[in-house]
């Protein structure tokens, strides 16, 4: 990566405004549901207070559009954060003005603290110069360590960086690092394992990988467009019927390209989605004429292991079932542990749903890289430019 990084500088003693993205789930009772993304950020912090610096840190916190509403205060987050190092992390009420700049003036080196939530400033999501200079008045150096809103112009993001010596973070840094890795340099045989729902979310995905991989292997309500398009029945299925002509433009490049599409040939089935629902494992051959596919079956299960084990790279995007409820959940969850026991394997997974699955399965740690990002780990593999990233300094 060709930006400044936190090591690049000198944050000794200094006070340094650390973009976060603690934007987690959190339950009617305030309580954080998932702190993936908060544990994410320590790394960063931790280096920062072995440097003596003040360390405040700033985050948005669902769509509060421009109003303050107590459900989206970061006080719970806050309470994660001092669970987590150790230490008291103090909220402000407030993110930016007089009454924040006197306390970050008292501010004692190796502190921690958690302003309030940016989006309870209209000026935040338009990017406002006046809400920019604002948040940069408190610090010396700005660290984004925010990869999941690396593709959104924000204020605290982008505008800020006009204002204070900017670099990425500790995070910010694995993360492009790891994915430019895969788009410029990654071992052969290199595979792509696509799920989700709908083939308009990834024809820029699959547009980039096509020249880069050798291998995709499509599951989730993803195939079923690409299943119908090649003249299978898939009853209820979902399916883009609009994009039926471009799943076979795809299927056809790949040909031309000498890429392979992996498509499942069994599946769990309901006559409609809801756990207490009777299934019903079939070929694609015999899907039934009303049901809906809701997991790939154990023949596709078994395939995609047999052709993963030819693989040296692996990057993951995209549920293959409805793996939030349990009895789906098997071809994601046995893909998902596959991939965790694989040796000299670079594996990837990013998106949402797909980080999601495999901390609810608790194999996180056993993979390469999961992304923080959602949007970001999509909008960077398609090739586009994240406009987070780019205001950060060049190296040069």
């Amino acid at each position: 990566m060709n930006k400044k990084t936190l090591k690049d500088l000198d944050i000794s003693h200094k006070r340094v405004l650390v973009r976060a993205d603690f934007n987690v789930p959190i339950s009617s009772q305030g309580i954080v549901r998932d702190d993936y993304r908060i544990k994410m950020v320590i790394p960063t912090i931790n280096y920062l207070r072995e440097r003596n610096a003040k360390i405040i840190l700033m985050s948005h916190l669902g769509r509060p559009n421009g109003v303050s509403k107590p459900e989206l205060r970061m006080d719970p987050i806050a309470m994660i954060l001092s669970n987590l190092l150790g230490i008291e992390v103090k909220k402000l009420n407030d993110c930016i003005g007089d009454e924040v700049k006197n306390f970050i003036a008292h501010m004692d080196e190796g502190e921690v603290i958690l302003l309030e939530n940016l989006r309870f400033y209209k000026g935040e999501e338009d990017n406002d110069p006046e809400f920019s200079k604002a948040l940069a008045e408190l610090g010396d150096v700005y660290v984004d360590d925010a990869f999941a809103t690396a593709h959104r112009d924000a204020a605290s993001n982008v505008g800020i960086t006009a204002y204070l010596p900017s670099v990425a973070g500790l995070l910010m840094d694995k993360e492009i690092s790891t994915l430019s890795g895969l788009l410029e340099s990654p071992n052969h045989p290199f595979f792509a394992i696509l799920g989700g729902a709908k083939v308009s979310d990834k024809i820029g995905l699959i547009s980039s990988l096509m020249g880069r991989v050798d291998e995709f292997l499509i599951g989730g309500g993803l195939c079923f467009t690409f299943l119908k398009s090649q003249g299978y029945k898939i009853g209820y299925s979902m399916c883009e019927e609009g994009n039926l002509n471009v799943a076979e433009r795809i299927l056809e490049k790949g040909k031309t390209k000498n890429v392979k599409f992996v498509l499942p040939v069994d599946f769990v089935t309901v006559p409609e989605v809801r756990p207490e629902a009777p299934s019903l494992t079939v070929d694609i051959e015999e899907f039934p004429e009303k049901g809906v596919g809701v997991d790939i079956g154990p023949k596709t299960i078994k395939m995609f292991k047999d052709e993963l084990l030819k693989a040296k790279t692996i990057i993951w995007n995209g549920p293959l079932g409805v793996f939030e409820i349990e009895k789906f959940a098997k071809g994601t969850y046995e893909i998902a542990e596959f991939l965790g026991n694989l040796n000299n394997v670079t594996t990837v997974a990013g998106g949402g749903e797909t980080a999601e699955a495999f901390r609810k399965f608790g194999l996180e740690e056993k993979i390469t890289h999961i992304s923080t990002g959602g949007g970001a780990f999509l909008e960077f593999l398609e090739g586009k430019t994240l406009p987070a990233v780019d205001a950060l300094n060049d190296k040069s």
